[in-house]
């Protein structure tokens, strides 16, 4: 069975953003990433390069910035007022830390994690860009599992979502928090 719209796709692989550079997220054999082809979970240009694909074949191919997570935009670093952060009137300054990671929604729903880069008095800065934006990405790794979607997948994965589904990208070593693989996109 090769790989194609709705086929449940298993792959290990290793991502860098430089070819001699460390490996910046890795799923492995016991935790493969996993999802629904065709069903907008991972990049596009990602699916497109393993279509065709079927269990056993190795995979090496790059992802130009314009094809993965494109250039990083000023427009995605922006200052919030710092009450929104407040529970019960209290603002946790562990949470809400430059550097930290903090998942949040946009007004349609859509989950989305910003790095938070200034806390003042009133407002508190933050970068909504992906971790991977402005990088080209390089994939290699091998398709380990290609089936049939039941029913059941198609009907989660097509639904609308407020969130990013969980659990899809395995257990991924890296910078991106937001699921993994360089790919969930939330």
């Amino acid at each position: 069975m090769t790989i194609s719209k709705d086929k449940v796709v298993s792959v290990t692989y290793e991502l860098k953003t430089d070819l001699s550079g460390e490996i910046i997220e890795k799923a492995v054999a016991e935790t493969p990433l996993t999802y629904l082809c065709g069903a907008g979970q991972m990049l596009e240009k990602f699916e497109e390069k393993l279509m065709g694909l079927k269990v056993g074949d190795s995979f090496d191919f790059k992802l130009e910035t314009e094809e993965a997570y494109g250039q990083a935009s000023e427009e995605a670093v922006i200052d919030l007022p710092k009450n929104i952060f407040e529970v019960n009137g209290e603002f946790d300054s562990e949470v809400i830390a430059v550097g930290n990671v903090v998942p949040m929604q946009d007004n349609s729903g859509r989950r989305m994690n910003g790095i938070v880069l200034e806390v003042s008095e009133e407002i508190i800065k933050m970068d909504f860009n992906h971790p991977l934006a402005g990088d080209t990405l390089y994939f290699n790794g091998e398709v380990t599992e290609v089936r049939d979607a039941t029913d059941e997948e198609k009907q989660a994965a097509y639904a609308p979502q407020g969130s990013c589904g969980s659990g899809s990208c395995g257990d991924s070593e890296g910078s991106c928090g937001d699921g993994g693989c360089g790919s969930c996109g939330c």
